[in-house]
């Protein structure tokens, strides 16, 4: 048998996968010696094996027994002493934070016997009753899954009698009654009465937070932030302290920067003569953090030394629970604290100047996640109404949607939602994934809602007091909005709108379009000092796709050095479809040519455009590559409207035409039919009015003093030889153009066979472009536009997919056809160029893959080209090929 159990003396900040964040964050405090209550933390080991076998594992609560003792020795006190009882909590704490999911119970220890004694030893015979209705309502709900809502409708009655509004206004004997009504409550749901033994509360509660790992909503949080399911979560049993002892006590989060904004300073909440769970919850409403100078000058002086002590320890913003009993203070938790896409940034470019990390390391702890939230739009407050209401600005970003007043609306909804409650708790996390924004009218900047939306990159405003949230509409003095109407909030400033407000481009965009000036924010001057960083440290180009001369000035602006996909079929839609029609409907040669001589000057016109606006830069242009009846009615419509023709007695005419060549194209799965390199091969003369078009472009280009660099790839190739014929093809229309530089051919590889004969290929290929997209349905074996809505969702359930494997590369299947098609190819041909034009070109989490594989570069849509070039620099710097660790 394995040890299980830790002491907080006995661990440190580095042993998260053994104790949990928070037990070894409580081991690091104690360790440097701040004043953190005796305690121990049980393994995620013990957690794992529990739900292995679903009981405890053998031996654990005798060492829990021995390391309960240690505790009382330190306390003076013994668990379930009569006269002067010691109390405990249990908390969960799993290596990474997950705020609200799992669970605590307070007060571990208090029985009939002992409240009397915690009354006298305490002389606060209300203190007692309030920590025994505590812990009843939290062992109850957590441990035997009696309902929140019975607890809470005793609590609400009791108030009412009282004639009070909060429950700190509740008298000794009448929480005395509160707590009969519990056990009635805990009796009829459990069919036993409340356990009067200590080390039965403890034991049980040690396995309900065991239990509580695979609870739905921590499975659903994990899934959503990508957090493996087999961790486990560890258990932190401490000696209680208790900020509900009067008006000298209270408990809060403090953070040693803001977590929104990321400016230095004081912020937090503070709530005297209450537990931790009051304030996280948002039931009361909280004061500032710097109020509790005037309240208690020591204790504050203390907590703001300490907080400086863990954020030069830690080297980041620091998240602190703690508590004030009796005028000392007791630090409860740290971690490094969730926060903003901005203040991420923000945070990160201060601690470089202020030399406590490098700018390597500070490049390391952004994410291109983070720099795509602060690329989404904001709303356009000039073009606002008046604002409805205020609240705190809990998590910045602009949302628009209905409002949705239940968790379980917003799941099912299926357009954008503002989720509006009272205050949120863990139950509510599904809803607060679908939604596009939160909303609620109690709590400060570190309750649930906020800490949660944060963390999720949400638009949060939280503690709208004017807001009166009902059972099927808001309130606002005599403003009603009932559920499904539409609303704004804005969680950069607090303010809530009725309707719709217009939005604008965030202020990072403005910066990428040259519209605003690099220091003229700081989330802004943060962007811009790490990107350049980024630039410096990566390997990888950074390439768009762009089909038009303005997708293409925009990529360069947002700094693409390339273009690694321009798709010319769409260059054949609009009014130029009737060209394509005229090319499928062609009666013999001559009209095939008229066709494709009417094209030819159009595609032209178009790559001139292109090559002007990355002049000097490569751009690599694929031939045609969707069916041919794509560009056609769709055959449904062309047979309703023949036979409503042949109805009326009237000649079809073009319909008839069009229906008979749409039947004729017509293909069970298109996918995998007369497409790409193939149209080339039956359509005689297409592929070379394109090659022409695009080598007449560049001799324009040439003689206009341009330095245009066009490459011509090849797409859906899955044998050397159909490449080989293509080649040979345009290579002679290649020399009878004039003026022309250079132009490279290539492939796209996005067949599983290219990728295994990628040493045949690359012969007569001078690049590889991986077309993942298509490698990755054709890998997998389905077509994503059928699969999607189909069962990818219970596929996330089953673990079968981590992520959608058209979102995130598939590492495992198709990485290895690139990585082995990357390696032969090379082979073949030394310094065959290699990139990706998929959408996981702009992916955060692939990024790092095709860095590993030794691409050239990543394409992906403009709007992404940031978030590539910061992701491949941090890519650099993992692997160790980055700039160095400079400042």
């Amino acid at each position: 048998m394995g040890r299980y159990v830790y002491d907080f003396i006995e661990g440190n900040k580095d042993l998260k996968d053994l104790l949990g964040g928070k037990g070894a964050n409580l081991a690091e405090m104690t360790r440097i010696g701040l004043p953190v209550p005796p305690g121990f933390t049980i393994t995620t080991d013990a957690c794992r094996a529990y739900l292995r076998t679903g009981s405890v594992p053998d031996g654990l609560f005798a060492e829990v027994e021995e390391h309960l003792q240690m505790v009382e020795a330190r306390m003076g006190k013994r668990l379930g002493d009569r006269h002067d009882p010691l109390l405990l909590s249990v908390r969960s704490g799993g290596k990474y934070s997950m705020p609200g999911m799992m669970e605590t119970i307070l007060d571990i220890g208090l029985t009939d016997a002992s409240v009397a004694g915690l009354a006298a030893q305490s002389g606060d015979d209300r203190f007692a009753w309030d920590s025994y209705r505590r812990l009843i309502q939290m062992f109850g709900r957590t441990v035997c899954d009696v309902p929140p809502r019975d607890f809470e409708a005793e609590l609400d009655a009791a108030k009412a009698a009282a004639g009070v509004i909060a429950d700190t206004g509740l008298a000794a004997e009448q929480l005395r009654h509160l707590v009969e009504a519990y056990k009635k409550v805990f009796h009829a749901h459990t069919g036993r009465d409340f356990p009067q033994s200590p080390h039965e509360q403890l034991f049980l509660a040690i396995a309900a937070v065991f239990r509580s790992w695979n609870s739905e909503r921590a499975r659903v949080y994990r899934t959503q932030e990508r957090i493996p399911h087999e961790l486990g979560t560890a258990v932190n049993v401490m000696a209680m302290v208790f900020g509900n002892r009067g008006a000298d006590s209270g408990t809060g989060v403090a953070f040693t920067r803001d977590p929104a904004t990321g400016r230095r300073g004081v912020y937090g909440d503070y709530l005297p003569d209450a537990q931790g769970e009051d304030v996280v919850a948002g039931i009361r409403d909280t004061m500032g953090l710097a109020e509790l100078a005037t309240l208690n000058r020591p204790a504050y002086t203390q907590l703001m030394a300490h907080m400086e002590k863990l954020e030069q320890h830690y080297r980041d913003l620091c998240d602190i629970e703690f508590t004030i009993e009796r005028g000392k203070l007791w630090m409860l938790q740290t971690r490094v604290g969730k926060r903003t896409p901005g203040a991420a940034f923000v945070i990160a470019a201060q601690l470089a100047d202020e030399g406590v990390i490098t700018l390597d390391e500070a490049l390391r702890r952004v994410s291109g996640d983070q720099l795509a939230h602060l690329m989404f739009p904001a709303f356009d407050t000039a073009a606002a109404p008046p604002p409805l209401a205020s609240g705190l600005a809990a998590s910045p970003g602009a949302a628009v949607g209905r409002i949705v007043l239940d968790s379980a609306a917003a799941a099912a909804a299926t357009g954008p939602v503002i989720l509006v409650r009272r205050e949120t708790n863990p139950d509510d996390l599904p809803g607060m994934i679908a939604a596009r924004g939160v909303l609620t009218s109690r709590g400060g900047k570190t309750s649930h809602a906020a800490v949660v939306a944060r963390g999720m990159g949400k638009p949060c405003v939280c503690g709208a007091s004017d807001v009166v949230v009902g059972e099927d509409r808001i309130t606002v003095g005599d403003t009603v909005l009932r559920a499904g109407d539409v609303l704004s909030i804005d969680g950069t400033t607090g303010r809530i709108y009725p309707g719709e407000v217009p939005v604008r481009p965030s202020e990072v965009v403005r910066y990428l379009e040259g519209e605003i000036g690099a220091d003229d924010t700081p989330v802004v001057a943060a962007v811009h000092r790490l990107l350049a960083h980024a630039d410096a440290a990566r390997r990888l180009g950074v390439h768009a796709n762009a089909d038009t001369g303005a997708d293409a000035a925009r990529a360069r602006r947002f700094g693409a050095t390339g273009i690694g996909l321009c798709r010319t079929e769409h260059m054949f839609l609009g009014d130029r479809r009737a060209l394509v029609e005229r090319l499928i409907l062609a009666d013999g040669d001559a009209e095939r040519d008229a066709a494709l001589a009417a094209l030819q000057p159009l595609q032209r016109a178009d790559f001139e455009e292109i090559l002007a606006a990355m002049d000097g830069l490569p751009v690599t242009i694929r031939l045609i590559d969707p069916p041919l009846h794509e560009f056609l009615p769709a055959l449904e419509e062309l047979t309703a409207r023949v036979a409503t023709a042949e109805a009326r007695g009237d000649q079809p005419g073009r319909d008839g035409v069009l229906l008979a060549a749409v039947r004729r194209l017509h293909e069970q799965n298109p996918m995998l039919g007369l497409r790409g390199v193939r149209l080339g091969l039956v359509v005689p003369g297409l592929f070379a009015m394109q090659v022409r078009a695009i080598a007449e472009a560049a001799a324009a280009r040439v003689r206009a003093g341009g330095d245009p660099r066009p490459e011509v790839m090849v797409p859906l190739v899955g044998a050397d030889v159909e490449l080989r014929t293509v080649r040979t093809e345009a290579e002679a229309v290649l020399a009878g153009v004039e003026g022309a530089p250079p132009i490279r051919i290539g492939t796209m590889i996005e067949v599983p066979r290219a990728a295994l004969t990628a040493g045949e290929i690359a012969r007569d290929a001078e690049f590889f472009s991986f077309g993942t997209n298509d490698l990755t349905q054709m890998t997998w074996g389905f077509s994503r536009d059928d699969v999607e809505a189909a069962f990818f969702s219970r596929y996330l359930e089953l673990g079968v997919f981590a992520r959608s494997p058209f979102e995130t590369l598939d590492v495992d299947g198709v990485g290895r056809l690139v990585a082995l098609a990357v390696e032969e190819g090379r082979a073949a041909r030394p310094g065959l160029t290699v990139g990706v034009c998929g959408e996981h070109g702009g992916d955060p989490d692939s990024i790092g893959f095709f860095h590993a594989a030794g691409l050239d570069y990543v394409s992906c849509s403009p709007f992404r080209v940031p978030v590539a070039r910061l992701e491949a620099g941090r890519a650099a710097l993992d692997e160790g090929d980055g700039s160095g660790d400079s400042r």
